[in-house]
């Protein structure tokens, strides 16, 4: 029988590992969502086209995501 433990912890840092626990976590989120800004830019229709003349020009396979593998 598979018995899951979970432990929880509580830090109380003080004012200078705040500034440090702040900088660790917002450098990483801050490149995420800028590359995820980039991708969405990059997967949003082309200016200028509408979606029913995209629609036409795209593959129905590229669309649903689908393979022929």
């Amino acid at each position: 029988m598979l018995v899951n433990k979970a432990y929880k912890f509580r830090i109380f840092p003080n004012k200078k590992q705040i500034e440090l626990i702040n900088k660790t976590i917002g450098c990483p989120r801050f490149v995420f969502n800028f590359f995820l800004g980039k991708q969405k830019d990059k997967d949003a229709l082309p200016t200028g086209i509408s979606a029913k003349k995209w629609y036409k020009t795209v593959n129905s396979q590229q669309i649903t995501g689908r393979a022929n593998v």
